[in-house]
């Protein structure tokens, strides 16, 4: 009994000092501050540019059909190929109409004969003045029919209205046409210069047209307002265009324009139909804002927002207002300073408020690492 008395007092005084142990254990470190990758945004240069999509259109488009009705003998052009104004194009078969002529010019000698004949009588009252007068008459008439026969003979070649590229012929040897048909030959389309056609709202138009009368917009020599094109490659376009505000008619259903620019196309490049971009750049904004697009979300109203670290290392919501995006980033009007650090990376760690690491951000593209960090070595305004 005195051994389990005396192994129960050790049991007892080593709960005793175990007790306090328990009681005492020390709480877990506190998680360190998130890091986070931050741009430094500067006041910057920057040349603004608006991109409008658009459709390449002919210059000038014209529709072949034939003017008088028979049947075709020749196709005489290459589908695809260049053809000149005035170069026939088919050949209808003339032998109704060769017919015709000669019969005309048959009956316009009878006639003149028998005017010739009746002018010496009617001055000898041998005939009286009406039946010269009618022989007379017939001979114009019959002027008349071989001019309309003359018409229709040459009519039977038929030509190219303008000079461009004419598509794939609609019709073959053998084919019967009639005169003004609703379906064309070909289609012959001008492609020197061309029409690059952008559809956007009147408040486009609008804008650029107060910025042409301002000087704000690139012009050429002649003082129109320059254009630029890319291709549906990525492609940029070698030769540069001219913006003509004229001829430019108003939906009334959607409120849109479209707008034209006249391009140079001596290598037949620009295809009417193919899609391509037309950049118009309208000058230089000075002490600018730029922040990268993937640094702006936006809130149930659809306002832009962006997390800014403060001096502390404390984040800062930022309601912010944008006019355009300029390549990947946003041109700033309102929101942010030159100096303020906008999070790019790291967004879902960064909570309003609390403490974070910033870094700053290095893209992984070279060439857009570059001028990142020029801007974040210079020094805000």
């Amino acid at each position: 009994m005195a051994a389990l008395k005396h192994q129960g007092g050790r049991l007892a005084v080593l709960a005793i000092v175990l007790l306090p142990g328990c009681e005492h254990k020390a709480p877990p470190p506190a998680p360190p501050p998130p890091k986070v990758s931050v741009v430094t945004v500067q006041a910057q240069a920057v040349p603004i540019t608006t991109e409008l999509p658009g459709r390449v259109a002919g210059y000038r488009t014209a529709d072949v059909r034939p003017q008088v009705n028979g049947i075709i003998l020749k196709r005489l052009f290459i589908e695809g190929g260049d053809v000149k104004a005035g170069q026939q194009l088919y050949q209808i078969d003339p032998a109704p109409y060769q017919a015709s002529y000669d019969s005309a010019v048959a009956a316009d000698a009878s006639a003149r004969a028998l005017a010739e004949r009746y002018k010496p009588l009617v001055e000898a009252n041998a005939v009286s003045k009406q039946d010269y007068d009618n022989a007379v008459a017939a001979h114009l008439q019959a002027q008349a029919a071989v001019e309309t026969a003359r018409i229709n003979l040459i009519y039977t070649r038929v030509l190219s209205p303008i000079t461009g590229r004419i598509g794939r012929s609609l019709v073959t040897e053998g084919a019967l046409v009639t005169a003004n048909q609703a379906t064309a030959l070909a289609t012959v389309q001008q492609l020197d210069p061309v029409y690059a056609d952008v559809t956007q709202p009147t408040t486009i138009l609008l804008r650029l047209q107060r910025e042409a009368s301002a000087g704000l917009l690139k012009q050429n020599e002649a003082g129109q307002a320059q254009v630029r094109l890319r291709l549906e490659d990525g492609s940029d376009y070698g030769r540069p265009g001219t913006l003509q505000f004229s001829e430019v008619t108003v939906d009334e259903g959607t409120g849109s324009v479209t707008l034209r620019a006249l391009v140079a196309n001596p290598e037949r490049l620009l295809l009417p139909g193919m899609f391509v971009r037309e950049e118009i750049q309208e000058g230089v904004r000075q002490g600018a804002v730029l922040v990268p697009q993937q640094g702006v979300s936006h809130n149930q109203k659809g306002e832009p927002n962006a997390l800014v670290v403060a001096a502390d290392n404390t984040v800062e919501p930022r309601t912010i207002a944008t006019d355009r995006a300029v390549g990947d980033q946003w041109l700033v009007t309102s929101g942010l300073k030159p100096g303020d650090r906008v999070i790019v990376e790291g967004i879902q760690s960064a909570k309003p408020g609390a403490k974070v690491v910033p870094e700053e951000y290095r893209p992984p593209d070279d060439k857009t690492a570059q001028p990142r960090a020029a801007t974040a070595q210079a020094s805000p305004e």
